[in-house]
């Protein structure tokens, strides 16, 4: 069982930035996908970026202006976001997954305003 807990969201201007933490329980390994997803009200839930075996993927409406990164001696992973827009505006979610199972954290709610 892996716990994930988020944070870091917040209320950002256009423009702006924040840097969203997701602490894991437990030593992270080599072989986890970790990922951010977000979720804005009245949609479904979308990748945002995912980081496998030294390998970084995101999805294209942040490419340039959202970075993920894992230190495994903390057991975090995080998200840098950049120039963000008000479409940018959502329920950001910590996901691991490891030999096929998925784990969640709470989430944590990103707002950026015009």
């Amino acid at each position: 069982q892996v716990q994930l807990v988020e944070s870091g969201g917040g209320l950002v201007q256009d423009g702006g930035s924040l840097r969203l933490s997701c602490v894991a329980s437990g030593r992270l390994l080599s072989s986890d996908v970790v990922g951010w997803y977000r979720q804005a009200p009245g949609k479904e839930r979308e990748l945002v970026a995912r980081h496998q075996m030294g390998t970084a993927r995101y999805a294209d409406f942040v490419k340039g202006r959202i970075t993920i990164s894992r230190n495994q001696g903390e057991n975090t992973v995080y998200l840098q976001m950049n120039s963000l827009k008000t479409e940018d505006t959502a329920f950001y979610y910590c996901n691991l997954t490891r030999y096929g199972y998925a784990y969640w954290g709470q989430g944590t709610q990103v707002t950026v305003s015009s």
